[in-house]
């Protein structure tokens, strides 16, 4: 686990030369297919270098869902283990890591036209006034999430509007398993170099834009005329500010440096995730390959011994 631009990727490919380690990706924006440059997704040489799991499985114009997650990682990890192989879980999406550790409970499926509704209001209202609205129905869901995180406080409001009850009780009410007959080491690269991380951020996101990002959400747009900036896929940090971009709504140096902002809120909401779950931290001021890897190593054979 570890917030974006961290080096999870490089991590999981130096253990695959040490162990016989096929990857499953707990990632909510590689799952879509042509979703590539924008979400980081692994070249086709890393891609053929160690099998993968649970990459390009969807289209963008299609929705997944954590308990969609749940039933198919399980099944991959079950499927690994009985090749005699070791399934190493990599990603960022911390809600996937969450349910997989804790469960979840099987929450109502999207509802678009609510949505739009709800998008509007937030656009006529504010953040401020749609974070008080869930406080009044649900304030133990509105405690755990942050004025500014639009997408769950919509959510949240969502299975509010479809349920008829706080969300935080629905979640009490139908859960899931999460992980099934696993033992597991959780690890996570906790950067304690904000800065360094954060300039990793910068340029990881100008690199996509030199490698072709802004034609690769035009490329989209052609190929599924369906496709709208409330689908879930294009609501993913950096497809969301090329979108707006492509529309007219953002010029291009807004589009980079909002983009930049929305993955450095991305990297920060994924720590604090991090700090409140049960997990094995790895850090290195910096992030440094080679330390990561003798750090996780280092993590591994403890915890086989014990």
């Amino acid at each position: 686990m570890g917030p974006t631009a961290s080096g999870k990727t490089a991590l999981a490919l130096s253990l695959a030369k040490i162990y016989p380690v096929e990857i499953i990706s707990v990632d909510s924006a590689l799952i879509y297919r042509d979703l590539n440059i924008g979400s980081a997704k692994p070249t086709l040489t890393e891609l053929a270098a160690v099998p993968h799991h649970l990459i390009d499985i969807l289209s963008p114009l299609q929705n997944y869902s954590v308990a969609d997650f749940l039933t198919d990682c399980n099944r991959a990890i079950n499927e690994i283990s009985s090749r005699g192989k070791l399934p190493v879980l990599v990603g960022g999406t911390m809600m996937y890591f969450n349910a997989l550790i804790n469960g979840i409970s099987k929450l109502p499926e999207a509802d678009y036209e609510l949505r739009a509704k709800l998008e509007l209001e937030f656009n006529k209202l504010g953040n401020q006034v749609m974070h008080e609205r869930l406080a009044s129905l649900d304030p133990a869901s509105a405690a755990k999430i942050e004025v500014n995180d639009t997408q769950r406080i919509e959510r949240a409001l969502e299975v509010c509007y479809l349920t008829g009850k706080p969300m935080s009780q629905v979640q009490t009410e139908s859960r899931l398993a999460g992980l099934i007959d696993c033992d597991y080491l959780p690890l996570a690269i906790v950067p304690s170099n904000r800065a360094l991380l954060h300039q990793r951020i910068n340029l990881r996101f100008e690199q996509m834009l030199t490698d072709g990002f802004i034609e690769e959400v035009r490329q989209l747009q052609l190929n599924y005329p369906e496709l709208t900036a409330k689908h879930n896929s294009m609501r993913m940090v950096g497809y969301s500010q090329v979108w707006d971009f492509l529309a007219g709504n953002l010029t291009e140096f807004e589009m980079l440096e909002q983009g930049k902002a929305a993955t450095r809120q991305l990297a920060k909401r994924q720590i604090t995730w991090l700090r409140s779950m049960e997990c094995v931290a790895i850090d290195d001021s910096e992030l440094d390959e080679g330390s990561l890897l003798a750090q996780t190593l280092r993590l591994i054979d403890s915890w086989c011994e014990g």
